[in-house]
């Protein structure tokens, strides 16, 4: 039976992703509706072979329309604002945002990891932070393995995690540091052309970045392991889509690389890459535009008795955005 889809901040990157999304998965939508800030009102988007004007997202827009999935990427403050007001309208909000991933009384769904959690919504389904999402699928396998005890994770995050003129403003200053002029700095603290940059959202009291924490609570809550120990670096770097995770798990369990390489292998979601004496190892450029999580280098750590280290790629915007939250819907279907 299809669905009466919306899709809330539909002309960003992410919401791009989930009407492609939609498409590419065969996602039954019966009727679509897009929803957009005042400045793109009227603006055409394709789908399916149909064009579909933009309507302003307003509390009162959902009214009528007897939606039953909306998807929202339009940032927390209007998942705050405009949320609640689509599901007293009765549709279940899948929301992209940060704005409810914490809440007690809302799930927050991997669906590879914790499909189970979703059917306790109240209306609202929390999709969390892309480096999260690809990162807990990866330990997914190895935890219910040999539980995973602590994950130290550094993270090298491309500049299509803070939106489309991030990625502009890369391009523009690789241009401009060529041909040696004056680079324009407006997205990042610092140049991010031929650079790296240790510090992906505020920093907070405890020295730790606003996007690392996130990285330690959402992780405990997808994998119900509230003792979890986990510790993040997220770093951006110039490359335009697709993140990457140098992830190390110390486990109750020991683990061989050949153990650990084929858990991998069998999960949902995962494809494993790991060959390195033929140089085959995810990276970012040719996982970009792809569904899976990509592993690589995979081994055991030599500083621990229990521990494996790997190498971990992932589209952002798809796995780490849009796919997550129309796999979520999928659970609906």
């Amino acid at each position: 039976m299809g669905k009466r889809v919306a899709v809330v901040g539909a002309t960003g990157a992410v919401g791009v992703e989930m009407l492609a999304t939609l498409d590419k998965r065969n996602f039954p939508v019966d009727e679509l509706f897009v929803f957009a800030s005042a400045r793109s009102v009227g603006k055409k988007l394709g789908f399916q072979g149909r064009e579909y004007a933009v309507e302003e997202l307003t509390a009162a827009c959902f009214d009528g329309k007897k939606i039953d999935i909306a998807l929202f990427s339009a940032g927390a403050s209007r998942s705050k604002e405009f949320a609640p007001a689509a599901v007293r309208a009765g549709a279940l909000v899948i929301d992209n945002s940060s704005a409810f991933r914490m809440d007690a009384d809302i799930p927050l769904v991997v669906p590879e990891v914790n499909p189970e959690d979703a059917k306790a919504h109240t209306g609202i389904i929390a999709n969390p932070n892309c480096s999260t999402i690809q990162m807990v699928v990866a330990l997914k396998p190895l935890h219910d393995a040999a539980q995973i005890l602590r994950v130290e994770v550094a993270t090298y995050q491309a500049v299509s995690g803070a939106g489309q003129s991030a990625m502009d403003e890369c391009i523009q200053q690789t241009r401009d540091f060529l041909a040696s002029k004056p680079l324009h700095i407006e997205k990042f603290a610092h140049q991010i052309a031929f650079n790296l940059i240790p510090h992906i959202d505020v920093f907070q009291d405890n020295g730790y970045t606003k996007e690392e924490m996130k990285m330690v609570y959402e992780t405990r809550k997808i994998m119900h392991a509230p003792d979890l120990r986990v510790n993040a670096t997220t770093v951006r770097v110039p490359v335009l889509r697709a993140h990457s995770e140098v992830i190390t798990v110390s486990t109750e369990k020991k683990l061989s690389a050949a153990e650990a390489r084929a858990y991998l292998a069998k999960a949902p979601g995962i494809i494993v890459q790991d060959d390195p004496a033929k140089n085959q190892y995810p990276m970012p450029f040719f996982v970009s535009g792809s569904y899976p999580v990509y592993v690589g280098r995979i081994r055991e750590d030599i500083s621990q008795e229990n521990g494996i280290t790997f190498f971990c790629v992932a589209d952002q915007l798809l796995k780490g955005a849009a796919l997550n939250a129309v796999q979520i819907a999928e659970l609906f279907l």
